[in-house]
């Protein structure tokens, strides 16, 4: 059996980003990475494509130059933790053993949760911006509209981006908008909460936004069927009193995102709390249940938003954390909860919400930041890419990132 000081599962933006950071800060450390997947997607930049303002192509990298020199990549895929004997069972039935254990895995599209969408996306106007074999299709639907009646949904949380399910309709109403078509789409943006945003103070921003465009909400509206031969979206719908009840609505064009839950094998693990989330300190990102493990980003308990820039900061949190504990000392580093979600509202400008835990609003800038801004469109098409292929994978922006509450802007004091 291999075995290594520190295993990393998973290698997405989380994985990647701590083993640069501990390859730059710890290197005799012996580190193995355990991903099955050879090419590594930049997921922000999803939405952008389904909106047709980006390639596919420009998301995708070759895992193998991606891995930090010095961590050995184990190119497959891991079945089960055996935290109680420090091991990790493969999808061939190797085994592999760990001092300690980081965990980010991230989260799987429940496509099967939503009766008949996984044979309908992708054909005869339903699409998802949420998969790569499935966000250009948005795109060709988008473009090829000539009018009729539009949904884009929204699934209970927690999902990835909590923003984007939204993004895409305001990217598509702007497109058609521009072609001259309001007049022939009938637009509706359906979702299972019971606002626009989790943060009250974007919220309010997003309802002037979503009502520009004449697109009109459907709140506590949970997708859980399509008839894709009748082209009939199903909804679950919740009342005040928390009665449930079942609508049925025509669409020409369906954008889906569909429901997202950890990995089966995280699921059934002595990690994971009844949810089947890996159970940690939200602050110092340390498992509830094995002292030795640690986690972070998409498939941990913390209740921030789903977003690569949470992992961001995150990552030198749980270095910091990890090596006090492997060197005997107080865990003093602590994750606030921050997360930022760009929200494009047009083909041209993006609101930068920022925020941690609790909902309190943190700008990086000194400028209202739930103003849609050109700027922030330049960050979304070009800046955020630079930043998270050349520095955040690279474990370049390893430094001090926590939030200090004299950090929030003057005006925000009273959102």
């Amino acid at each position: 059996m291999k075995n290594f000081d520190i295993v990393i599962v998973g290698g997405g933006s989380a994985g990647i980003t701590v083993a640069a950071i501990l390859r730059r800060v710890r290197s005799s450390l012996k580190v193995g990475l355990i991903e099955p997947n050879d090419t590594h997607y930049y997921q922000p930049a999803w939405t952008i494509v389904g909106g047709g303002e980006y390639s596919l192509a420009k998301t995708a990298r070759p895992t193998k130059f991606l891995i930090p020199s010095g961590v050995e990549w184990i190119q497959k895929s891991a079945t089960s933790f055996d935290p109680h004997n420090n091991d990790i069972v493969l999808n061939d039935g190797e085994k592999i053993g760990y001092k300690y254990l980081i965990a980010c895995p991230g989260i799987k599209n429940d496509w099967d949760k939503i009766a008949g969408l996984r044979e309908a996306v992708g054909r005869n106007g339903v699409c998802s911006n949420y998969s790569a074999e499935t966000v250009q299709s948005t795109w060709e639907f988008i473009d090829d509209f000539k009018g009729g009646a539009a949904l884009f949904t929204q699934p209970p949380l927690p999902f990835k981006c909590p923003g984007a399910p939204q993004k895409i309709a305001y990217l598509a109403a702007d497109r058609w908008r521009k072609r001259g078509m309001d007049a022939d789409c009938d637009v509706h943006f359906l979702t299972a909460t019971p606002g626009m945003f989790g943060v009250p103070y974007f919220a309010k921003a997003l309802n002037k936004v979503i009502e520009s465009y004449g697109i009109t909400p459907h709140f506590n509206h949970n997708l859980v069927a399509i008839d894709a031969g009748k082209r009939e979206a199903t909804f679950e719908v919740t009342d005040a009193d928390g009665n449930k009840t079942h609508t049925n609505i025509k669409y020409d064009l369906l954008h889906v995102t569909p429901p997202q839950s950890p990995p089966d094998f995280v699921k059934n693990s002595p990690l994971a709390n009844e949810a089947g989330y890996i159970e940690v300190d939200q602050h110092t990102l340390q498992s509830t249940r094995f002292d030795n493990v640690f986690a972070l980003g998409d498939a941990t308990s913390t209740p921030n938003s789903k977003t690569a820039a949470a992992v961001r900061k995150q990552a030198p949190v749980l270095v910091d954390n990890l090596l006090a504990f492997i060197d005997g000392k107080e865990l003093t580093a602590q994750y606030d909860g921050y997360a930022s979600c760009p929200i494009t509202t047009s083909l041209d400008k993006v609101m930068l919400a920022e925020f941690i835990y609790g909902g309190k609003v943190t700008p990086s800038f000194r400028m209202e930041p739930n103003v849609p801004r050109k700027i922030w469109w330049w960050g979304k098409t070009n800046g955020f890419p630079i930043l998270y292929w050349d520095l955040m994978l690279k474990g370049r922006t390893y430094i001090d990132i926590g939030h200090s509450e004299e950090k929030a802007a003057p005006f925000m004091n009273d959102a």
